[in-house]
């Protein structure tokens, strides 16, 4: 075996070699591992190497669910190099650490193309498609801002276009944050569309926050009409993209929602931001899914689609049949 792992404690060592191979791994960023530390997780931070030179990197998250215990490696490994060999080894010496840890399965979900010959990878592996649905943004939809805002507006769709310039008209105020405080409003609209929408409302925005806006890497936009708050969205910027990573709204004849994204695009711009990411949207062949509504919201922006593979998971125990079935009831109980 040719490669060990060792903790790394530098930032700078981590954030230099991240940024230089895979920059929109934003779950491996030394930032997001704060906040899962933050929100009392478990956090393994592994530098790979071979022969004393970095390699690879792998943020670790333990995750004690009554489903059972798991690492997950969000948007990772991150590799210098896509290689068999250096997969085999990392798996193999990780695998050995998870089983002390008295972990049931490894989940990878790494930021590289979904493809077959990746899949192929992963099978020889003796890795799994993991039973959840599609999550962290496995299928985005990205915005190339080095255009003109006009460019910009003409590459959306009509109506879009049509929306963003009847909120402008209809007097909508957008409010601009970096204060963990204001987040009380944010908080406010987000339980009511988490009710009306009926999903499970994400836990460690706070933290998320108040570690991001700390370097100035997080935004929060509020969208009024009289007086009124009627949307909202949280803003991660890392990598060299802005992206819209928690948004809320109410009902409303007036576009607020429409305003807020149009301004939030004008804000990465502002900050020489070259990349705007919308996250997660739902398949195409799926018209049911939940996503549905948001995809058709985000899509009218203009921009394309990126696909990375989905989620993998290593068994370690026979046990995992129980997490594995339990997921797939889920998935399919909400409708992915």
């Amino acid at each position: 075996m040719s490669l060990n792992l060792e903790l790394v404690n530098s930032k700078t060592a981590w954030e230099d070699f991240l940024l230089a191979h895979s920059p929109q791994a934003l779950f491996q960023s030394w930032l997001w591992g704060e906040v899962e530390k933050k929100a009392g997780h478990t956090v393994y931070r592994f530098g790979i190497y071979e022969d004393r030179k970095i390699v690879g990197l792998a943020q670790i998250f333990v995750v004690r669910a009554r489903r059972g215990t798991f690492f997950h490696i969000r948007q990772g490994p991150v590799w210098a190099e896509q290689k068999k060999t250096f997969w085999t080894d990392f798996i193999a010496l990780l695998a050995a650490f998870a089983r002390k840890e008295g972990a049931w399965f490894i989940r990878v979900s790494p930021l590289i193309e979904d493809s077959p010959k990746h899949h192929e990878l992963m099978d020889a592996l003796h890795f799994v498609s993991a039973p959840i649905h599609e999550v962290d943004a496995e299928r985005c939809w990205v915005l190339d801002l080095d255009k003109k805002d006009e460019e910009l507006l003409m590459g959306m769709r009509k109506t879009t276009r049509y929306e963003i310039r009847r909120a402008q008209k209809s007097d909508v105020v957008i409010r601009k944050s970096t204060d963990t405080k204001d987040l009380q409003y944010f908080f406010a609209l987000y339980a009511e569309t988490s009710r009306r929408h009926g999903f499970v409302a994400h836990a460690s925005i706070t933290e998320e926050f108040e570690v991001f806006s700390r370097e100035d890497r997080a935004l929060l936009l509020l969208g009024y009409h009289n007086k009124e708050l009627i949307a909202g969205t949280i803003l991660l910027l890392y990598g060299g993209q802005a992206i819209y990573h928690h948004g809320a709204s109410r009902f409303s004849k007036v576009p607020v929602s429409y305003g807020v994204q149009w301004e939030a695009i004008l804000e990465a711009k502002k900050r020489g931001i070259k990349l705007y990411n919308f996250y997660g949207i739902a398949p195409d062949d799926k018209p049911n899914h939940p996503w549905r509504g948001i995809t058709l919201f985000k899509k009218g922006f203009g921009g394309r689609e990126i696909r990375y593979l989905h989620a993998h998971d290593y068994a370690l125990s026979p046990l995992y049949i129980i997490p594995k079935s339990i997921e797939t009831i889920r998935r399919k109980m909400r409708g992915y």
